[in-house]
């Protein structure tokens, strides 16, 4: 029994550090970074309207609205602007 509580507990950690490794893909130094103005080209050759694009945990965040006037939420690796997480910005609280 105590071997099943411990092993449950293991899971737990384990999946709960799930979402905190995924910012791990942002670990670029400085020097490596592109400007952002690269990634906003890029973004709006795709056709999203840039609203902003800052640094968030090693990577740049960006809030865009698409050709259908959804609002977006993306975060990308500043090294190679690849997209990391990509999501609707339903609420406006950050």
């Amino acid at each position: 029994m105590k071997s099943t509580w411990l092993a449950g507990c293991l899971l737990a950690v384990c999946l709960a550090a799930g979402p905190a490794a995924a910012d791990r893909d942002c670990t670029v130094p400085l020097a490596d970074w592109q400007p952002r103005d690269v990634l906003q080209k890029k973004l709006e050759a795709e056709g999203w309207t840039v609203l902003s694009i800052r640094s968030d945990d090693g990577c740049y965040k960006v809030r865009a609205t698409n050709g259908q006037g959804a609002r977006l939420r993306a975060k990308y690796n500043p090294a190679s602007l690849e997209r990391i997480r990509h999501g609707r910005d339903d609420n406006d609280d950050d």
